[in-house]
């Protein structure tokens, strides 16, 4: 067993002088962690160093720390949608892993105060076990509360803006923490107020929800409906009159969407290859009508009569990037150079085979080109590669 002095070799402790409060609050920073184990694509070099918070006042804590020793941060949450150089990070990973659910009921609906480090799934589960409805489609994803927020997580035909009340966050020149409503957070599809006006200026802390109690799930995306259809014989499951029954529904929800995404792939499972990747590596493109006129046009020349697959956001179309990719002529299981390659099961998900970052990014590079010369659109990037 390690000594006091081998642990604090090991674990070097940093005390640094806190401006809220004068308070000393001690941090304990490691050097030369292994990337590639804290994220679900298994890439990526060293962290020079890499500090857990599980509470605010470490994230304070550890800000001014980057700020007194002129570092770089890279925020850290359930690994699920980063991907890091092979050459590592040359600054601080920061881990938010501040636990804790305080559930208020509010007649009707139930407020659920998430901290940010949450396993995401694990609160659907409770959830779902619970009664409360409005994010049963977002069961099987990997990653943390505190992420959700950011890019307006979304599956099934639901999305987190359609429950988030509020979001609490850290500025990061600051440590000043704020409470930001769901209108201040300007969510958008797969973004919001974090990813874009204010990108890489706060760390989430903490995460409102408001949910339906006894809630009945709606199910509205053609898939998950067809699913249900087939396996219960009824895509409609009913209003629920009790919180026992509210559950039970709930619960044939969530199983439905994990059995479709673990078909895809989609689950974090280590006996399955290919998991090894960040989920979906690109975005559905949304165009104008007039844009996606002319798209399908041009398509039309080719394959006369073959509609082009889009489903209406607002006043503009989605196209699905997994139907762009496929019909620019990758197939699932594509394999690129050096073992990263398209999932097997999921068009959009680039695996993690025995590659490297450098081969992922190639990939991605080489599908990107043939989409904008096929169909002279850009693809945009989900995943959020690390510079």
């Amino acid at each position: 067993m390690p000594s006091e002095s081998d642990k604090d070799e090991q674990f070097p402790t940093i005390l640094i002088l806190l401006s809220m409060g004068h308070q000393r609050q001690a941090l304990h920073i490691q050097e030369h962690i292994a990337l590639s184990s804290l994220t679900t694509i298994g890439l990526g070099g060293e962290a020079k160093y890499f500090v857990t918070c599980a509470a605010a006042d470490d994230i304070r804590a550890a800000v001014e720390y980057v700020k007194s020793q002129h570092l770089r941060v890279q925020i850290l949450g359930g690994g699920s949608n980063l991907i890091f150089n092979d050459t590592g990070f040359n600054g601080l990973v920061l881990k938010v892993a501040n636990r804790g659910v305080v559930w208020t009921d509010e007649g009707g609906s139930v407020l659920a105060s998430v901290q940010a480090g949450e396993t995401w799934d694990e609160f659907v589960r409770a959830c779902v076990e619970h009664g409360y409805s409005g994010i049963e489609c977002l069961s099987g994803i990997p990653g943390s509360v505190g992420a959700t927020p950011i890019q307006n997580v979304g599956a099934y035909g639901q999305e987190v803006k359609d429950t988030i009340v509020s979001v609490k966050a850290l500025h990061r020149a600051t440590g000043e923490e704020v409470e930001f409503t769901n209108a201040d957070c300007g969510f958008g599809y797969r973004d919001s107020l974090f990813k874009s006006q204010e990108k890489d200026r706060w760390i989430v802390t903490e995460v409102r929800f408001r949910l339906r109690t006894n809630g009945a799930p709606v199910i509205v995306y053609p898939e998950l409906r067809r699913h249900l259809e087939h396996t219960l014989g009824s895509g409609d499951l009913g209003t629920p009159a009790t919180q026992q029954e509210a559950s039970a529904r709930l619960t044939l929800v969530r199983d439905a969407v994990i059995a479709l995404r673990r078909k895809k792939s989609m689950v974090i499972d280590p006996n399955d290859p290919n998991t090894r990747s960040v989920g979906s590596f690109f975005m559905n493109p949304i165009l104008g009508p007039d844009v996606f006129s002319v798209l399908q046009l041009q398509w039309n020349v080719r394959h006369p009569g073959e509609p082009i697959p889009s489903y209406p956001s607002g006043r503009m179309v989605k196209v699905p990037a997994a139907w762009l990719i496929e019909h620019a002529g990758f197939n699932k299981g594509y394999r690129g150079q050096g073992g990263a390659g398209i999932s097997a099961n999921h068009t959009l998900a680039l695996v993690n085979y025995g590659c490297t970052t450098r081969d992922v990014l190639e990939l991605a590079q080489e599908i990107e080109d043939r989409v904008l010369t096929v169909f002279g659109i850009s693809l945009e990037r989900e995943a959020i590669v690390v510079e």
